[in-house]
């Protein structure tokens, strides 16, 4: 191996050292040729520039974006001019404006105005306003979607102003009542209950507490409407667009799913935000709940959550009080003005067969929507005799006619002869034979085909007729036209054969 591998294997384990050394971080890293540190763990092919670009010294310049190249873009402090004042104009003219009419914006042969004999350079008269340009502005990707692009810092300051001066007018009038009432003597006691804060009109939502509720509002905790993931969703129940809505953000589905299907709310296994809003025992709690807020705002200090046995005993006494008062009141109208006699008639049902319980049909006559299913019936009329008869039409039938089976009669409609209609068709006797439309003299019964056939040889008979009777007119026609011909011709002079043609 000759010196000059020597050191060149050195030099390159010595590379390899350093390398080792800067990743370790126990050597300064590499620094190129604008002072800027270039990280050691970027690897070679990145690191080392093409050999047209190579300067023979460390540098990351080769993958950066030439200076030249770069786009510029606008900032966010350019934006639109908005309310230009485009009327003032100049009182005389000025060096570079527009020898024709005087504005600075353009030059004479850009210039839009008529031409003048005189200039305004030269009269200095009627100079017109400068033309205003919008700048053209060119925002990156994120400037076109600035939603604050074009807004002024200092325009929220004038409404911070607005509601500082609201506040300071609100302390000032504050000041004069409080002033007021103590010289009048109006006060009541200076260590009062009341808030400042619970005198401002101007509250959050947040803020204000439900009356027959003392907590801090911002203190509430709320237990989200979760459910176990085995159990089948809600608005899986109903897949028909037009049912019940559920309401993805808060999981609920306050109709019954399953109204379509006539059950029992107690044996599906959803019946609905609804039904178990009033269900059980959360009517009572309900009325209860009202009744804490009343009596809250009545001065009656009672809280739903703070003493429910409290509250339950003032409310089933109320409810007692209530009842009471109104019996004794119904007594003294009854003593005072009679009529007690008309309270202890019978039920509405009993005298005008009529319910309250609402119960829908369709046109039909079949119950839609009600209390109780109605049993299935035929829209037809049932059990509806008439002209004396004792059964239906088309109980009986007869060489494919339908009758009666109480006098065996074969026409709809006819009065019933009972036994001796019976008899009268048995014996086919002739009044029973002309009886029957269909019947023939003789007894014996036309099938279909046999009637289709007869009113097709009726038909076809007609047809005929009507036929020869066309072209016998037709025929008579042809010769009318005939004789007109040869007397023409005759007229004339000119010679005719005996069938009415012209012969030369």
């Amino acid at each position: 191996m000759s010196e000059t591998d020597n050191k060149k294997e050195l030099t390159w384990k010595q590379k390899k050292e350093l390398e080792e050394a800067r990743k370790a971080g126990t050597a300064p890293a590499e620094v190129d040729e604008e002072g800027k540190d270039i990280n050691p763990h970027i690897p070679q092919y990145i690191s080392q520039a093409p050999w047209y670009v190579s300067n023979n010294r460390p540098s990351l310049k080769h993958q950066r974006e030439p200076e030249d190249k770069k786009k510029t873009f606008s900032s966010i402090t350019e934006w639109y001019k908005k309310g230009v004042n485009r009327s003032s104009r100049a009182t005389k003219f000025r060096p570079g404006a527009c020898t024709n009419c005087g504005a600075m914006s353009h030059k004479a042969k850009d210039c839009l105005d008529r031409p003048r004999k005189l200039g305004a350079k030269f009269t200095g008269k009627d100079i017109q306003p400068d033309e205003f340009v919008q700048p053209m502005l060119d925002f990156d990707y994120d400037g076109k979607r600035d939603r604050w692009n074009g807004y002024n810092p200092d325009w929220h300051q004038e409404i911070v102003d607005q509601y500082a001066k609201v506040d300071e007018a609100k302390r000032k009038l504050k000041a004069e009542r409080l002033q007021s009432e103590l010289i009048s003597g109006s006060l009541a006691k200076a260590g009062s209950d009341h808030d400042d804060s619970s005198e401002d009109e101007d509250k959050y939502a947040e803020e204000i507490n439900m009356p027959g509720t003392k907590f801090d509002s911002k203190r509430r905790t709320t237990v989200r409407n979760l459910r176990i993931r085995e159990d089948t969703a809600k608005y899986l129940y109903n897949l028909d667009p037009d049912g019940p809505y559920y309401d993805p953000k808060t999981r609920s589905m306050r109709g019954n799913p399953f109204h379509h299907l006539n059950k029992d709310p107690m044996e599906v296994p959803f019946a609905g935000e609804n039904f178990v809003r009033h269900s059980g025992d959360v009517k009572d709690f309900a009325h209860q709940q009202m009744f804490a807020w009343e009596a809250y705002e009545h001065g009656t200090d009672v809280h739903t959550l703070a003493d429910p046995t409290k509250l339950e005993l003032m409310h089933k006494s109320f409810k007692e009080k209530k009842k009471n008062f109104k019996s004794d009141q119904q007594q003294s109208i009854l003593e005072k003005y009679g009529g007690e006699e008309h309270l202890d008639a019978p039920p509405k049902e009993l005298l005008l067969a009529q319910t309250e319980n609402y119960v829908e049909y369709a046109r039909s006559g079949t119950v839609i929507k009600g209390q109780e299913r109605a049993p299935v019936k035929s829209k037809y009329l049932e059990d509806v005799y008439t002209n004396n008869h004792t059964s239906v039409w088309g109980s009986y039938w007869e060489n494919g006619h339908w009758g009666y089976t109480c006098c065996h009669s074969l026409v709809k409609g006819s009065y019933c002869t009972g036994e001796a209609g019976k008899l009268a068709r048995k014996a086919h006797t002739p009044s029973a034979v002309l009886s029957i439309g269909d019947v023939s003299i003789d007894g014996h019964v036309k099938s279909l085909m046999e009637e289709h056939a007869d009113k097709q040889g009726k038909k076809n008979k007609k047809e005929r007729k009507h036929e020869e009777k066309r072209k016998a007119e037709q025929e008579e026609l042809v010769k009318k036209e005939r004789l007109v011909k040869v007397d023409l011709f005759q007229s004339i002079g000119y010679p005719v054969c005996g069938c009415g043609i012209y012969r030369p």
